[in-house]
């Protein structure tokens, strides 16, 4: 497959950074078949992820293995960054290909948007943590009484009309993946239970022990939604969420027989 299938622009591309670990136990590894790009929390920087994406093609073109290339996004695609609307449209275009190396998994945010349009009432509370970015990149007035109803129907009622080009990219959402022995979430797992166990209330929001070293023997997760300074490696969990919409940079993992972060950000 290429991956150039978004125009790219000009930014500073920051670095690959190659991971190199002290001898130890295996790590628990990818499909050998396939060299996985994880790409962490978006949030309405078209920039930043056509930047990464551009990255991402001139990485995985170095390769000559037979690996297949497969990208995994993370989730949290919209909220809080002002081109929520334009990553939908490029995430969408990219969902019509119906192809197996793309997966897209369903964020938190993913999941408020989704509530709100089912409970407006209810599901207001979207609006306190990046909702009112996103109603703002398609154009859409936010209710002026937080609990009128009728506002908020109102709003909904937009809201659903202008998601309806995305229905492609939202049935494609799924909560989980694997490929080999590593497991990619938007939040982590609950380390008391196994994959097939996991609640999608905590697949997508996360869980009070899901930042551990190791949370599941035997795998390794893959995952975004606890933002920091920098992406996180252990053995046993990897964390690429370095918080996109306030610090202009967005990262992926790549893993395959070994790992190296790339990332890109703001000039």
């Amino acid at each position: 497959m290429h991956l150039a299938t978004l125009e790219t622009i000009t930014l500073r591309r920051d670095r690959v950074i190659p991971f190199v670990r002290t001898p130890r136990a295996a790590t628990p590894a990818v499909a050998p078949s396939e060299r996985v790009y994880a790409i962490g929390d978006i949030h309405g920087r078209l920039d930043l992820l056509l930047a990464l994406m551009a990255e991402i093609t001139n990485d995985a073109a170095k390769f000559e293995d037979g690996r297949k290339v497969k990208l995994v996004f993370l989730g949290d695609y919209i909220d809080r960054g002002e081109q929520s609307r334009e990553v939908l449209d490029a995430l969408s275009r990219m969902a019509t290909l119906k192809s197996s190396r793309l997966v897209f998994l369903r964020g938190n945010h993913e999941d408020a948007l989704r509530y709100f349009l089912y409970a407006p009432t209810e599901g207001a509370e979207w609006f306190d943590f990046g909702g009112l970015q996103t109603l703002a990149s398609f154009g859409i007035q936010p209710p002026q009484l937080r609990h009128g109803k009728r506002d908020l129907f109102r709003v909904r009622t937009e809201l659903a009309n202008a998601i309806s080009d995305y229905e492609n990219l939202f049935d494609a959402m799924v909560n989980s993946h694997r490929s080999g022995d590593v497991i990619f979430t938007h939040a982590g797992v609950d380390p008391s239970k196994t994959l097939e166990e996991q609640s999608p209330r905590t697949l997508l929001w996360g869980h009070s022990e899901a930042q551990r070293p190791n949370p599941m023997p035997g795998h390794r997760i893959v995952h975004g939604h606890y933002d920091a300074d920098d992406f996180i490696s252990h053995p046993g969990r990897i964390c690429v969420d370095t918080g996109a919409y306030y610090s202009g940079r967005l990262t992926a993992v790549r893993l395959d027989k070994s790992e190296a972060f790339l990332s890109t950000a703001d000039s």
